[in-house]
């Protein structure tokens, strides 16, 4: 493909979650800073929420391989779970071979004994749950009961939310309010600004092998934030695109031209307006086509839904010299 072209040792846009491509600037530092810092606080729920493509993901993982000894990490990344299941997720991570007709209280039981035992060695237990927005609230409510272990000074279990904005609509919900008022840190990932945007794509280069050479042109940039929105998996797309297109048009640089016709390559951007096919100067063509035979009758159409709008029944009168009223007949001009 393109990588020996650009110089490059591996893809450096895979959607794949690496961990070493994590871009530890902007607000993905300031989102980690505060994850540590809740963790080390041993208190309640911690929440971070963001648009689909935003990194939430690689947010997790990120935080899993950095945590020190002192943490014991469990992950649940599809908590699409009964109540049950969930229990018996959580009993599969603190590695505890359970009968699965062991019963609720019985497992809860295991759980807690597990957790304590992690405790007096001295480990911190944390649960990362991915795509939480997705958790019925009977599992949610779980959830909560299972942060109710504690001993008499430290939390035996603190649990790390990530979701998409959908998750802040389920917790306004008074059926969980309870765990509602257990969040005690939280964080929203935001898109990448352009100025950000550059030093990502930069960073992800770098990480995959370049050497200072500056592939991506001012223009390209323009384009790629313009059509992405700054969502770093939207980012990740157009950009191994147009690194496609210049490599197959024998370009040493991309510019927007290649990222035009990565978007035109590509089913959904942030931008959707933004597509380049065949038919778009056809229907710029068409529509002022229309306005110039309808230039004469514009005014008096403007003047109608400026003036109190128009409802349903109502007519135009657009004859030269007349402005339309609410009745339909002309007035004097």
């Amino acid at each position: 493909m393109y990588l020996e072209y650009f110089g490059l040792h591996e893809a450096p846009f895979s959607l794949t979650p690496d961990t070493s491509y994590f871009f530890a600037d902007g607000h993905y530092r300031d989102a980690l800073d505060t994850l540590l810092i809740a963790l080390k606080s041993g208190e309640g729920f911690i929440k971070v929420t963001g648009e689909v493509g935003t990194g939430k993901t690689l947010l997790c993982r990120k935080l899993l391989n950095i945590l020190d000894e002192g943490f014991y990490t469990t992950y649940i990344p599809n908590p699409l779970l009964t109540a049950p299941a969930l229990n018996l997720a959580m009993a599969d991570e603190l590695e505890l071979n359970l009968p699965r007709n062991l019963g609720q209280h019985r497992t809860t039981k295991a759980i807690t004994r597990r957790l304590i035992e992690l405790a007096h060695q001295g480990k911190q237990v944390i649960l990362c749950v991915d795509e939480a927005q997705a958790m019925p609230d009977e599992t949610l409510e779980a959830l909560r009961l299972l942060t109710n272990l504690e001993t008499e000074k430290h939390k035996l279990l603190q649990v790390v939310l990530f979701g998409q904005p959908e998750l802040d609509q389920r917790l306004g919900r008074a059926s969980v309010r309870q765990l509602r008022q257990r969040i005690t840190f939280s964080y929203q990932l935001q898109p990448l600004g352009r100025k950000a945007m550059a030093a990502y794509l930069a960073h992800r280069l770098a990480v995959a092998g370049n050497r200072g050479v500056l592939l991506f042109k001012p223009n390209a940039l323009d384009a790629l934030h313009k059509a992405s929105g700054g969502i770093p998996r939207l980012v990740n797309v157009l950009a191994h695109k147009s690194l496609m297109a210049a490599y197959g048009k024998g370009s040493s640089a991309i510019n927007s031209r290649h990222v035009r016709m990565a978007v035109a390559d590509t089913e959904s951007t942030a931008a959707p307006g933004i597509r380049w096919r065949w038919w778009v100067p056809l229907v710029g063509v068409l529509m002022l086509g229309s306005l110039l035979l309808l230039r004469p009758h514009l005014p008096a159409v403007v003047t109608a839904m400026f003036a109190g709008g128009l409802t349903e029944g109502d007519t135009i009168s657009v004859q030269s010299g007349e402005r339309p009223g609410r009745d339909g007949k002309g007035g004097p001009t």
